[in-house]
């Protein structure tokens, strides 16, 4: 659970005291879904890459700066009826839910691959959303 405090405090500290601060742990589940639903990390990724996204998707793995993406972008990435469906689930706008991510995803995946590869992003990913997912339930 600290690797998880340490993840989740990281990435939600840095959405400072925006409104998307206030929609955050939907926005974990919504990350946490997203991923199941696209294989995991490498799967998500190749997502990104497919819909146009793959120079940013890229920044995020590597250890240099994250290039942004906005809610438009990524909902184009990854399908609207994507977002849709995940958004619906968790009762906040398509709107929230891409811009959400599109602050939320960058940080994520970078923590996640802090050697700049996603060899052992699965383990770390696995156990991060678990332990995420188990306390919200």
């Amino acid at each position: 659970m600290g690797l998880f405090d340490q993840l989740a405090g990281q990435v939600l500290n840095s959405l400072g005291s925006s409104s998307q601060a206030n929609s955050s742990p939907p926005l974990m589940q919504i990350a946490a879904n997203l991923l199941e639903s696209q294989g995991g990390l490498d799967g998500l990724i190749a997502k990104l890459q497919q819909g146009g996204l793959a120079e940013q998707a890229a920044s995020w793995v590597g250890t240099g700066h994250n290039q942004a993406v906005n809610g438009g972008q990524l909902a184009d990435a990854l399908g609207q009826g994507t977002l849709t469906q995940l958004a619906s689930q968790f009762g906040i706008s398509d709107e929230q839910a891409s811009s959400g991510l599109a602050q939320m995803l960058p940080q994520l995946i970078d923590q996640l691959t802090p050697n700049g590869n996603t060899a052992n992003a699965g383990d770390l990913l696995g156990s991060v959303l678990g332990s995420f997912l188990n306390n919200k339930t």
